[in-house]
């Protein structure tokens, strides 16, 4: 047992006696026995023990969840986790201040764990139940008459704490930004929900050719269009929607806090983040032209600024996984 755990030494001089005789009469045979005896003994070891890690690790880790091991409400969708291929290169003009920026930059693979989205967007009907159990506030609200009639639509008027709360209410939490692009683009960076063609109000409700709503001018009824990736309406127009990551001026400024897995932003999408004014909504809605429909394309606002009306402003939950 010496040999083998420790290696063969040569003997000290007060180790000399009987024993230490023997050791040097069997010296030459001994040492390659024992050399080769504990080289592979420790490979059998490493071996092992990086199975037994990684067998641990997996277990419990959420990316590596199939999402034929999940159990799935009825009203949400399994995004299966891995790698995607995130943000663009292009300059975009931004909504609210009529600058031109590479927000979306640099273009880069991310992760995320395996998570559940809702299929739809919340409705008004919806988030008046939470209203009513008194867990959310429909303050400011939409500032049409029509958002606050057509109980099917997306809710609108809401601010992030508005939705954050809801999500919470019903178990659930807002998606991150990163979940959220996932959902919409897949592994491969496709630029919309369904693939690479140009938006068209058979594929959502948007403004076209000038046209607010395809035609209507507001809103339409929750999943009025095709199903497309992994089976979620309206991630590409309708209404905006609210994620809980606070706005970076790229991801390259972000940093850190927008790479590797799971991904959260700059304080872990915390309620109060020092130095950060803006959250970012999501996909685009029915006032504004087919462009904001993109995937990657990103809105920053002000998250609790009552004085601003969150007329476009809708929301979809998302919730973690476990092992099984």
């Amino acid at each position: 047992f010496n040999l083998i755990f420790k290696g063969y030494r040569d003997p000290l001089p007060d180790e000399i006696g009987l024993s230490g005789s023997i050791m040097q009469f069997l010296t030459p045979g001994l040492r390659l026995l024992t050399l080769t005896m504990r080289k592979s003994l420790i490979i059998f070891l490493a071996i092992a023990i990086s199975l037994h890690c990684k067998t641990k690790n997996n277990a419990g880790n959420s990316k590596f969840i199939d999402c034929k091991n999940v159990n799935i409400p009825t009203e949400m969708k399994c995004i299966p986790g891995g790698p995607f291929i995130r943000g663009s290169e292009l300059t975009v003009q931004k909504l609210d201040t009529g600058k031109r920026v590479k927000d979306e930059s640099p273009i880069m693979t991310v992760t995320v764990s395996t998570f559940l989205m809702d299929t739809l967007e919340v409705t008004l009907r919806e988030f008046k139940q939470c209203v009513k159990a008194a867990k959310c506030s429909i303050k400011p609200g939409p500032k049409y008459g029509w958002a606050r009639r057509n109980l099917d639509n997306p809710a609108l008027g809401m601010s992030w704490f508005a939705a954050r709360n809801y999500c919470r209410w019903k178990g659930k939490r807002l998606p991150t930004e990163a979940e959220w692009e996932k959902a919409a683009r897949g592994s491969n960076g496709d630029q919309y929900p369904w693939g690479n063609e140009a938006p068209t109000c058979k594929r959502a409700i948007i403004k076209e050719n000038g046209r607010k709503g395809c035609g209507t001018g507001i809103t339409h009824k929750v999943g009025s269009r095709p199903a497309y990736r992994y089976g979620l309406k309206d991630m590409a127009g309708n209404a905006h929607e609210w994620v809980s990551d606070w706005y970076s001026d790229s991801y390259g400024k972000c940093g850190k806090a927008c790479t590797g897995t799971d991904p959260k932003g700059p304080c872990n999408g915390a309620d109060q983040c020092p130095g950060y004014k803006r959250k970012i909504v999501r996909g685009g809605s029915w006032y504004w032209p087919p462009n904001t429909t993109r995937s990657s394309w990103r809105r920053p606002h002000y998250p609790d600024n009552y004085k601003v009306r969150y007329h476009h402003f809708g929301f979809r939950c998302a919730k973690s996984v476990s092992a099984p």
